[in-house]
C-alpha cells in the first residue's frame, strides 16, 4: 500500500526536453560611410602637388645625418661642399609635442636651423584652439632680424581663412599685410582670393591675387591670377610608379613666360626614385635617390645642364637616418 501511495504521489516522468534551437547570430552593425573631407587646404598650397615632382638639384657634395633622440626630438646635421656657391655647415633641431590631434599631426611643433655663419631660421607652429593655428617664423642674419612672420589660420568645414604679417615695424611704420581665403565650391572645384597690402618708407600699395583648383579623379589643375602674371600648374598620377607635373609661369611686366614639365618615377623594387625636368629655358635636370637598405642610407646623384647658358652642374650626397 505504502508503495502504491508513493506511485501515486511521483507521477508520470517529465518529457524529454525539446532540443535547443540555432543560437541567433547578431546583425554586425554596418559602419557609415566615411564623410568625405571638404577642408580645401591651404592657399599656398594649391601647387604643392606639382611642385612635388620637380627635382631639387645638388651641386658639389652634400651629407645630411638625422638622429632621433626620443619621440619627439630629432636633431640634423648638414654638410655642403660647393665649388660655385658657399659651402656650409647646418644644425637642424625639431620637437613634436604631445598634444595629439589626428593620427599624423600632432602640437606644437618647434623647428630650428642654425648655420655655420651664424644664421638662424626658426618656426613654432601650434593648435592655439578649436580649428585655429598658429606659427612664427623668425629668420636673423648674423645679429640683426631678416624676417619676423606671424600666420594665423582658421580652418572651417568647407573654407580656410588665414592672415599674416611680416615685418611688422611699429618705429618706422612698415610691414606687409596678407589676407587669404579658400573656399571648396563643390567636391571637386575651389576657389578663392589673396590680399596683399604693404606700406613703408612713405609708400604703400596693395596687390589681389585670384586662384583655383580643380581634382579629377586622378589629376589636379591649379591657377593663380595676379595683375603682374600668371602661374598655372596641372599634376597627372598616371599609375603608381609615374607621376607628371607641368608649370607655366608668365611675368606680364617683364614681358617672359616659362614653361616646365617635371616627373617622378618610383622603383620599390630596387628602391630607388628618380626626379626629373624640362623648361623652355633649356635647362635639364634630374636627381636619383637609392635607398641602400638594410642600412639607413639614401645615395643621392644630381645633374643639371642649361643649354642655352652653356653651363652645368654635378654633385651627389648621402643621407644618413
Amino acid at each position: 500500500m505504502g508503495n502504491v501511495q508513493a506511485a501515486s504521489q511521483t507521477g508520470a516522468p517529465p518529457p524529454p526536453p525539446s532540443p535547443p534551437g540555432p543560437t541567433p547570430t547578431a546583425t554586425p552593425p554596418v559602419p557609415e560611410p566615411t564623410p568625405p573631407d571638404n577642408h580645401p587646404g591651404s592657399f599656398e598650397d594649391l601647387h604643392k602637388k606639382c611642385k612635388d615632382v620637380f627635382p631639387t638639384p645638388v651641386e658639389g657634395c652634400k651629407l645630411l645625418i638625422n638622429k632621433g633622440l626620443s619621440n619627439h626630438f630629432q636633431i640634423s646635421h648638414t654638410i655642403a661642399l660647393s665649388s660655385v656657391g658657399t659651402s656650409s655647415y647646418h644644425f637642424g633641431t625639431t620637437y613634436v609635442g604631445t598634444k595629439q590631434i589626428s593620427p599624423t599631426e600632432a602640437f606644437p611643433v618647434l623647428l630650428g636651423d642654425l648655420d655655420s655663419a651664424g644664421n638662424l631660421n626658426a618656426q613654432i607652429i601650434h593648435n592655439l584652439f578649436n580649428n585655429v593655428r598658429g606659427k612664427c617664423v623668425i629668420q636673423t642674419q648674423g645679429s640683426k632680424f631678416a624676417v619676423v612672420q606671424l600666420d594665423a589660420d582658421y580652418h572651417g568645414s568647407d573654407y580656410t581663412a588665414s592672415v599674416t604679417v611680416g615685418n611688422p615695424d611699429i618705429i618706422n611704420e612698415s610691414g606687409i599685410l596678407v589676407g587669404h581665403y579658400l573656399q571648396r565650391v563643390t567636391s571637386r572645384l575651389c576657389l578663392g582670393a589673396e590680399l596683399l597690402y604693404h606700406y613703408g618708407q612713405g609708400q604703400e600699395g596693395s596687390v589681389v591675387t585670384l586662384a583655383g583648383t580643380y581634382t579629377g579623379a586622378n589629376w589636379t589643375a591649379a591657377c593663380n591670377v595676379a595683375p603682374a602674371g600668371w602661374h598655372v600648374s596641372y599634376y597627372h598620377k598616371a599609375n603608381s610608379k609615374v607621376q607628371v607635373g607641368v608649370e607655366l609661369e608668365t611675368n606680364l611686366r617683364g614681358q617672359d613666360t616659362a614653361v616646365s614639365l617635371g616627373y617622378q618615377i618610383d622603383v620599390p623594387e630596387a628602391n630607388l626614385v628618380f626626379r626629373g625636368m624640362l623648361d623652355t629655358n633649356f635647362t635639364v635636370a634630374g636627381v636619383l635617390e637609392k635607398r641602400l637598405l638594410p642600412m639607413p642610407f639614401t645615395f643621392i646623384i644630381s645633374g643639371l645642364v642649361n643649354h642655352w647658358r652653356n653651363t652645368c652642374r654635378f654633385g651627389f650626397g648621402l643621407m644618413v637616418g
